[in-house]
């Protein structure tokens, strides 16, 4: 029973971007195929099938179980922007599925889905925030996992590209929707970001509220990189719009670069944060958001290299992915140690009961 209850609590209390943790877990297994390393990427594609069914299901249980809390969160300017961790976890599912299976079945099926639940969640986030009588300060309101929307928007985008010779439809069609979805992403950011900028730097900021969701800061443009890195190497005289490559090199290497410039500053903000402040390093489900940024500038550059046709760039990548293996093993770690923790505690107070 102890156990039931255990779980009873946990799909209530659900954190909204716990699905952060299957994006980290796909997008460090691509990297790993990308730089040759066979047995991690298998390995982690196999967890990461089975760790996307268990948070499905879990999120499904929360909707059906404890929808006053799951519509609370949804509802919420902190929050809501959150569940979209969902979106981008099915399409680097399916990324994955294409990559290292050569699966482009399921990459479709999963691909539907994940349309279908970004233009459900992300026309009811922001009308439900819009249309709210009382909001909070932009202060209070607004942070880093606000750009869980961009990531979103350009996972579909990357993943329909990878599929626009495999769905049932004319495939410069597919290109089209893909490059508009990557444009989408792009204005998303480029808004988000200023509001996010503005926060950081012009209202006072207290160690706990620098939290691990601000890689993505770094994550949002590493992912539009590697979308507008994959329409490069997509497009072609069958696909059509030959006219974009120039604007689509441009701007990819403009996020590179943005992306590139804000690591050393979140490096020095999280050291600001645990070292000079003495927050407290504990396990919490929004390190997956540091995680998740790190694989993706791994992949990213790899593709932009591959894409601008700079091979020295692939030197970067060819280190950088260690880090990416050590945070998702360190911070995995975390997740099976807090488990462990919660599961005995309850054992514990169970039997003194």
């Amino acid at each position: 029973m102890y156990v039931f209850s255990l779980l009873k609590e946990e799909v209530k209390a659900l954190f909204p971007a716990y699905f952060a943790l299957v994006m980290s877990t796909g997008i460090v297994s691509i990297a790993a195929h990308l730089l040759d390393f066979p047995t991690i990427s298998v390995v982690l594609f196999w967890i990461n099938n089975v760790l996307y069914a268990f948070m499905l299901c879990m999120l499904l249980c929360r909707v059906l179980f404890f929808f006053s809390a799951f519509n609370e969160d949804l509802r919420s300017h902190a929050k809501g922007a959150g569940f979209l961790t969902l979106v981008a976890a099915t399409c680097i599912l399916g990324i994955q599925h294409i990559l290292l299976k050569d699966n482009y079945a399921t990459a479709r099926g999963l691909w539907y889905f994940a349309l279908v639940l970004w233009i459900m969640l992300t026309y009811t986030f922001f009308i439900d925030i819009t249309t709210k009588r009382e909001k909070p300060s932009l202060e209070q309101g607004i942070n880093g996992i606000w750009l869980v929307i961009v990531v979103a928007t350009q996972s579909v985008a990357i993943l329909g590209t990878f599929l626009a010779h495999h769905l049932p439809f004319p495939t410069e069609r597919v290109v089209f929707l893909c490059l508009c979805g990557y444009m989408l992403g792009c204005m998303l950011y480029i808004i988000l970001i200023t509001l996010i900028f503005y926060r950081l730097t012009f209202f006072p900021m207290k160690a706990e509220g620098f939290a691990p969701p601000y890689w993505i800061n770094m994550g949002a443009v590493a992912i539009s990189t590697l979308s507008g890195a994959t329409l490069i190497l997509s497009i072609n005289e069958t696909t059509g719009f030959l006219d974009f490559i120039p604007f689509l090199k441009g701007f990819s290497l403009f996020f590179w670069v943005t992306g590139t410039w804000w690591i050393p500053l979140i490096v020095i903000l999280g050291l600001w944060r645990h070292i000079y402040n003495h927050f407290p390093l504990f396990y919490h489900p929004q390190y997956w958001g540091m995680v998740f940024p790190l694989g993706m500038y791994t992949v990213c550059t790899w593709r932009l290299a591959q894409a601008l046709k700079l091979p020295y760039l692939q030197l970067i990548p060819s280190y950088f992915i260690y880090i990416a293996f050590a945070a998702w093993a360190v911070t995995f770690l975390g997740l099976c140690l807090n488990l462990l923790k919660l599961f005995t505690s309850k054992n514990t107070t169970t039997s003194k009961a």
